[in-house]
């Protein structure tokens, strides 16, 4: 059972989410804004998915920041970014080596095959 750092202010989203995570039998943590986020991933336990919204209500930080903090506590961290926006070029070259995008509006079906990728072993 990993353990999934979910980050996403849309709180309808957040829900499905959650509910696809721990029905893949995944332990979750959740967090709506980068503020949280950040405080969980001061925690000793260790994350093994961070799952985050690029867009993020803090303005200038996002997923991208959490990201990039995330693997500095944790360099072996698997990350699965999401969001509604288009994705550019310029997006891509911000995500952390091996990271992945699950484009807004996703499916369960989408969500569950997208962790099974970064997490084949658990």
């Amino acid at each position: 059972m990993a353990r999934v750092l979910l980050v996403e202010d849309e709180i309808t989203v957040l829900i499905l989410a959650e509910s696809v995570v721990q029905g893949l039998g995944h332990s979750t943590y959740s967090a709506g804004s980068v503020v949280q986020a950040l405080a969980l991933l001061d925690d000793p336990g260790e994350i093994d998915l961070l799952f985050t919204d690029i867009r993020l209500p803090e303005g200038d930080l996002g997923g991208f920041e959490v990201a990039e903090q995330a693997r500095r506590k944790n360099p072996n961290l698997k990350v699965l970014y999401t969001t509604g926006d288009t994705i550019t070029d310029g997006m891509k070259v911000m995500f952390v080596a091996g990271g992945e995008m699950l484009p807004k509006p996703y499916t369960a079906p989408e969500l569950a095959a997208a962790i099974a990728r970064l997490l084949p072993d658990e």
